[in-house]
C-alpha cells in the first residue's frame, strides 16, 4: 500500500472516530433518562445552530416540564427549532400552540407573528395551490387586528401585498389559460372575476383589453345566428375601453378590433 493511500485511510477512519464520539455523546445524553441533562444540552445544542438534535431533545423532556418555570422557554424555543429546521407547517402549528398555551406571556406577540409568518413561507408558486397562500393572509391580517400598533404591522402588510400579488397573477394565467384553449366565456369570467377580487390591480387595461379580445373572439367563434349580438357586446366593451384608457399601449388594437366587430355586423346585416 502506498504512503499516500495508508494516510488517507487514516484520515477517514480519524474522521469516523471523531463523528463516532460526537454522536454518541448525544445519543449518551439522549437515552440518560436524566431530564437535566438533557434539557441542558437540549439548549446547547440550540445556541449552536444544531436544531435538529436540539428539537429531538426538547421533544423529549416535554412532557417532563409540563408546569414547571422551564417549560415555556421550551416550547418556544422547539416551535423555532421546526421553522429553522424549515418544516413550517409543524413551525405554524407549534407557534400556536405556544399563543395558546402561554397567553400571557411576553413572546405571545412573537409567537402569533412567526405562526403567520411561517404559513407565508409556505405559500408555493403561483401556479400550484394557494391553500396556504389564503391561510398566511388570513393570520397577518389576524395578527394586524389583534396588535394595531406593532412594529412588524408594516412587514405584514407588506406580505400580505406580496402574497395577493401572487394570487393576482395565477388568476391572470388562469384567464389566459382559458383564452389560449378558446375558452372565451371562461376567460371573460376569470378577467372579470380578477378585477373584483384585486380592485387594486396595476394592470386594469390589460385586463380589460383580453376581456375584449375575448369578446370578440367568442362572436368569431359563434354559430352564425348568434354572432351580431355577440360583436355588439365587443362593441360596447371596446367602447369602454377606449373612453377609460386613452393613453394604453393596447389602445390601437382595441380600436381595431371593434372596427372589425363594426364591419362584421354589416356583413352579417
Amino acid at each position: 500500500m502506498g504512503k499516500i493511500a495508508y494516510q488517507t485511510i487514516l484520515a477517514a477512519c480519524l474522521l469516523a472516530l471523531v463523528s463516532f464520539g460526537c454522536r454518541s455523546e448525544y445519543e449518551k445524553v439522549r437515552t440518560s433518562g436524566d431530564p437535566e441533562l438533557i434539557l441542558k444540552k437540549a439548549m446547547a445544542y440550540y445556541d449552536a445552530e444544531e436544531y435538529q438534535r436540539s428539537q429531538s431533545l426538547f421533544e423529549l423532556v416535554a412532557a417532563t416540564y409540563r408546569g414547571r418555570k422551564e417549560a415555556e422557554e421550551i416550547a418556544y424555543k422547539n416551535a423555532y427549532c421546526y421553522y429553522y429546521l424549515r418544516d413550517f407547517l409543524l413551525s405554524s402549528y407549534y407557534f400556536k400552540q405556544f399563543v395558546q398555551t402561554y397567553g400571557t406571556s411576553p413572546k405571545r406577540e412573537e409567537a402569533e407573528f412567526m405562526s403567520a409568518y411561517s404559513n407565508y413561507r409556505l405559500s408555493p408558486k403561483f401556479r400550484l395551490d394557494q391553500t396556504s397562500t389564503y391561510t398566511a393572509i388570513q393570520e397577518l391580517q389576524f395578527f394586524i387586528n389583534a396588535h394595531p400598533n406593532s412594529e412588524r404591522v408594516s412587514q405584514c402588510n407588506e406580505l400580505i401585498d406580496e402574497l395577493r400579488a401572487k394570487l393576482e397573477t395565477k388568476a391572470f394565467d388562469e384567464g389566459q389559460l382559458y383564452f389560449d384553449r378558446r375558452l372565451y366565456t371562461a376567460s371573460i369570467q376569470v378577467y372579470e372575476n380578477l378585477l373584483k377580487d384585486f380592485p387594486e390591480t396595476k394592470q386594469t387595461d390589460k385586463v380589460r383589453s383580453m376581456i375584449v379580445k375575448s369578446e370578440y373572439l367568442l362572436a368569431e367563434n359563434s354559430i352564425l345566428q348568434k354572432q351580431e349580438e355577440r360583436y355588439k357586446v365587443a362593441i360596447e366593451t371596446a367602447d369602454e375601453f377606449i373612453a377609460r384608457f386613452t393613453d394604453s399601449e393596447y389602445l390601437d388594437e382595441i380600436k381595431d378590433i371593434k372596427a372589425d366587430s363594426e364591419k362584421k355586423i354589416k356583413q352579417l346585416q
